[in-house]
C-alpha cells in the first residue's frame, strides 16, 4: 500500500515540475527577460566581478570562485519545496524563467536582421552586443552568419541546458547551470588575466554542456523536417562538422543549422560549418528563427514527456 502511495506522490511531484516547466516558458514569451535590477543572472555577474576582484589567477581560485558564487544561488532554492501549492509553483515559475531566455534570443536575432535592411551600421552595433567577435567591417552576408550562429549556439546556453538540469536536479540545478554559464562568459578565457582562474568554469561548462547541445542538435533534423527545410542536410553536416569548432559543444546546433537552412555558416580563421552556399540573406536568418523556435518547442515537450512517463 505505502508503495502504492510512493509511487502516487511521485507522480503528482512530477506532474508539478511539468506544470513550472510549461508555466515558466509561457511567461517567458509573455513577458521575456526580468527588469536588470531583479534579473538573478545579472546578480551573479556581479557576484562573479566582486569575487574575481578578492581572489587571485590561480586554478583554486576558479574553483573556490565556482562554490562562492554557486552556493548563494542554489541553496536557498530547496526551501521552495517546503511551500504549499499554489505558491510552490507561482514562485518555481518565475525563478525558472528568468534563467530562460527564449524571447530575448529570438527578438536579438530579428532586431539584427531589422536593422540589417535599413542601416548596415546599426546592424554592426547590435550585432556586436551578441558576439565576441569584431564586428566594424562584416558585410551584409558576416552579420546575417553571425547572427544565425549567436542564435542556434545560444539555444542551449540559454534554453536547453538550463530545461535539461532543471528535469535532473529541480530548480536548484538550473540556477547551478546558470551560474556556471555566467564564469565561463566572465573568467573562461586563455587571456592572462582569466587562463588560470577560469579554468575551471570553462571546463565544468563544457561538461555540462555535453549532453544537452547533443540533444538539441539532434532535435533540429526533425524540426527541419517539419518545416519543409534540408533534414537529410541537417543530419549530414551534423554529423559531419559538429566538431570543427573549438568549444566540443557549441558546434552541434550551428552545424545543424548550417545544414537545414542549406547555408555555409563561418567565423573567419577559427570555423566553417556547412557547404559553400550562394548567399546568406535576411530570409535565411528568419528560417533560423524558426528553426530554433521549433526546436525548443521540440526539447520542451520532450522534457515535459520525461518527466509525465517516469514511473
Amino acid at each position: 500500500m505505502s508503495q502504492i502511495y510512493n509511487r502516487a506522490q511521485l507522480k503528482e511531484e512530477y506532474m508539478n515540475e511539468v506544470s513550472v516547466l510549461l508555466l515558466a516558458v509561457i511567461l517567458d514569451l509573455l513577458i521575456g527577460e526580468p527588469p536588470h535590477r531583479l534579473h538573478p543572472v545579472v546578480w551573479m555577474g556581479s557576484a562573479v566581478e566582486w569575487m574575481r576582484n578578492i581572489l587571485g589567477n590561480s586554478r583554486i581560485s576558479g574553483i573556490i570562485l565556482t562554490i562562492a558564487v554557486a552556493a548563494p544561488f542554489t541553496l536557498p532554492l530547496f526551501l521552495i519545496n517546503h511551500l504549499q501549492d499554489p505558491l510552490n509553483l507561482i514562485i518555481s515559475s518565475i525563478l525558472l524563467s528568468a534563467v530562460i531566455s527564449i524571447r530575448m534570443l529570438v527578438t536579438s536575432a530579428l532586431d539584427v536582421g531589422g536593422s540589417l535592411k535599413e542601416d548596415i551600421e546599426d546592424a554592426r552595433k547590435k550585432l556586436s552586443m551578441l558576439v565576441s567577435r569584431d564586428t566594424t567591417s562584416l558585410s551584409d552576408e558576416q552579420i546575417t552568419s553571425a547572427a544565425i550562429e549567436t542564435l542556434t549556439e545560444n539555444i542551449t546556453d540559454s534554453v536547453t541546458a538550463p530545461i535539461f538540469y532543471f528535469i535532473l536536479l529541480g530548480l536548484p540545478g538550473a540556477f547551478l547551470y546558470r551560474v556556471v554559464n555566467t564564469l565561463d562568459a566572465m573568467v573562461g578565457y586563455l587571456d592572462s588575466e582569466n587562463r588560470y582562474i577560469g579554468w575551471f568554469p570553462a571546463r565544468l561548462d563544457d561538461i555540462l554542456n555535453y549532453i544537452p547541445s547533443r540533444i538539441t542538435g539532434v532535435l533540429m533534423v526533425p524540426a527541419a523536417l517539419l518545416l519543409g527545410m534540408n533534414w537529410r542536410g541537417s543530419f549530414r553536416i551534423l554529423l559531419r562538422d559538429a566538431r570543427r569548432t573549438p568549444s566540443p559543444n557549441s558546434g552541434f546546433t550551428m552545424a545543424a543549422a548550417a545544414g537545414a537552412l542549406s547555408v555555409q555558416l563561418e567565423k573567419p580563421g577559427v570555423y566553417v560549418l556547412g557547404d559553400p552556399c550562394d548567399g546568406l540573406d535576411n530570409e535565411k536568418l528568419l528560417e533560423a528563427v524558426k528553426l530554433s523556435s521549433l526546436t525548443l518547442i521540440l526539447f520542451t515537450a520532450a522534457a515535459a514527456g520525461v518527466m509525465l512517463v517516469i514511473p
